[in-house]
């Protein structure tokens, strides 16, 4: 009788957990692009966040974003955990040397901690630098419209300071490739 009930429970759980991705993936659309076009537009508050971010480098050291003003740049949100950002990054790499002699920048924010972002950039090295903002990198990255949290989550910001794109979800590399030439 214990063991129909146990297993009764767990029937419930599994479908009830069930339910809950399909509800989860229906109410923020499965496709990346369908939640990006329901997010609102970044302000300019955004970007000024961005500069006065408290980040730093891997070694632990604070560190200031706002060199980058007035550089067009490419602000990647990741996770070590995140199996869908650490499959975009050596494309991010490739286009990080294919984009930097026309003076753009990628960028790395580890929304984690210290110590996992320097286990992980020891075992998989990336052409661009990454810095760690930790668990407040997911408010800003919410200053930008990712109001789901998700990872990664890419912006790229011109040199005036405007935001021209902004992807939740992994790359494409073409699109991308489209949105930097303009630049």
């Amino acid at each position: 009788m214990n063991t129909r009930r146990i297993l009764a429970g767990a029937v419930v759980a599994i479908v009830a957990a069930g339910g809950g991705v399909l509800a989860s993936q229906w109410l923020t659309g499965s496709n990346a692009e369908v939640a990006q076009a329901a997010q609102p537009a970044p302000t300019q508050s955004a970007v000024s966040q961005l500069w006065t971010a408290p980040v730093t480098s891997v070694d632990g050291k604070p560190q200031s974003l706002s060199l980058l003003k007035g550089h067009p740049i490419v602000v990647n949100f990741w996770a070590s955990w995140c199996g869908p950002c650490v499959e975009e990054m050596p494309a991010l790499s490739q286009l990080q040397r294919e984009y930097a002699k026309k003076g753009i920048q990628f960028v790395g924010l580890g929304v984690d901690s210290e110590k996992n972002v320097q286990t992980f950039l020891q075992k998989v090295k990336v052409a661009y630098p990454v810095y760690i903002t930790g668990f407040g990198g997911a408010d800003l990255a919410r200053a930008f419209g990712n109001n789901a949290g998700g990872l990664p989550f890419t912006v790229v910001i011109d040199a005036k300071g405007n935001v021209r794109s902004t992807k939740l979800g992994q790359i494409d590399p073409a699109a991308l490739k489209q949105t930097l030439d303009a630049l």
